[in-house]
């Protein structure tokens, strides 16, 4: 019986309890490199095999499979293997071999890419996530693969349920830092502006000795979002902030600091005039999305400014006032900002007249009871969580710096 069938055996003779697993695992480690030598003739003893029993067997024999280049039709075929197996295998047997797992993992996600199909590695990359993470407040390697195909894919909704969790554990700040861009990301994908924020705020202020080009990107988003949701951008950071990020983040976001110099103008014509300018750094950066929001956010903030002022105004006085083209557009504006809840107003079709009213909210409908109590939660929370970082300060350097803002 040559080494391939033999180890076969072995796998399906000792996946069966904990004393047999550490058994298969002492002679996995030793068969490691004769699987190397024939990796030509390892897929099919896959099929021998069921993740969901042999998961230990089955992730030594797979990671040899995919530690080569793997061309054409085979592509496609490690690609669903490696789903599957990702799907159903046990944990307890891959938390055996982490390293090897977490190598499987990174290819998968790598071959998804080659074949241009990102949505194929959501679902098993977050089964994945979770069977390798220790605790929900730990941060793996994968977690930033699994948000990097998220946002790819488009699947934004499923990157927003694992930045749900409270992170204080982290392995590589590398990881960190991609894992909080990348999130940072996919909540301006789903205009969840406040948690973006939290987000870039702890790639920009997190330690580093250099600068790094992640920090970067993520400082030049965080204006951006700071613009759409505040208004302002102010270019003073935390004292907590390292000295490099300190000296050079500015440095290598001038245009975005002129863009909320600009803004800050109040002028629309000015802001537009600037963006043209400078459209094909933004558009380099792919930021230019980002900053058409900044844009229509100042006309919104404009139009804001006219209620504090007048109780009634014309469409097109709306419009010549902000400098929108047509009272059509002052009008998709003004629904549009009273659908969002941003202003108090009734448009008269008839006469093109918009009257702005006081806010209607009394703070007594169990619906906002219940929201206030859930703010009050999770400031509570907050505070707690708050204790626990100054105990991990104590012990874990760079664990000190990760907050748990993650509503």
């Amino acid at each position: 019986m040559n080494t391939v069938e033999s180890l076969v055996t072995q796998i399906q003779g000792l996946s069966g309890n904990s004393s047999d697993l550490s058994a298969l695992h002492n002679y996995l480690k030793q068969a490691e490199e004769s699987l190397r030598s024939e990796l030509s003739r390892l897929l099919p003893f896959l099929h021998q095999l069921d993740p969901s029993v042999h998961s230990l067997g089955y992730l030594y024999i797979l990671e040899a499979c995919t530690s080569s280049p793997v061309w054409g039709d085979q592509r496609d075929m490690i690609v669903s293997t490696t789903a599957r197996f990702i799907t159903f295998c046990a944990a307890e047997q891959i938390r055996m071999a982490p390293d090897l797992f977490i190598n499987v993992c990174k290819r998968f996600k790598e071959q998804v890419m080659l074949l241009e199909a990102p949505i194929r590695g959501v679902a098993p990359l977050l089964a994945a996530t979770r069977k390798v993470q220790l605790n929900s407040e730990h941060l793996t390697p994968l977690h930033p693969d699994f948000l990097q195909l998220c946002l790819l894919a488009k699947c934004y909704k499923a990157g927003i349920s694992i930045l749900e969790d409270d992170i204080f554990e982290v392995d590589q700040p590398r990881d960190f830092f991609l894992y909080c861009y990348y999130g940072g990301t996919i909540c301006i994908g789903q205009k969840r502006f406040q948690k973006a924020l939290e987000l870039l705020h702890n790639v920009v202020t997190a330690p580093m000795s250099t600068i790094n080009a992640i920090a970067v990107e993520a400082y030049k988003k965080y204006v951006l979002v700071s613009l759409i949701q505040y208004g302002q951008f102010s270019t003073s950071l935390p004292k907590y902030t390292s000295s490099a990020a300190q000296r050079n983040l500015k440095n290598f976001c001038q245009p975005y600091i002129e863009l909320a110099m600009s803004y800050s103008s109040g002028k629309i014509s000015e802001l537009e005039s600037f963006v043209q300018t400078n459209r094909e750094k933004f558009e380099s950066d792919k930021n230019l999305g980002l900053v058409k929001q900044v844009v229509s956010s100042m006309y919104k903030r404009n139009i804001q400014r006219l209620t504090q002022t007048y109780l009634t105004l014309s469409l097109q006085d709306i419009a010549n006032t902000v400098q929108l083209s047509s009272s059509k557009e002052a009008e998709m504006h003004v629904l549009q900002m009273i659908q969002d809840g941003q202003i108090h107003a009734t448009i008269n079709q008839k006469d093109g007249m918009v009257r702005f009213l006081e806010d209607p909210e009394q703070y007594k409908t169990c619906e906002m009871i219940e929201r206030i109590d859930s703010s009050i939660q999770r400031i509570l929370s907050s505070v707690e969580l708050s204790l626990k970082i100054i105990n991990y300060h104590k012990e874990k350097p760079f664990r000190c710096y990760i907050w748990a803002k993650y509503n």
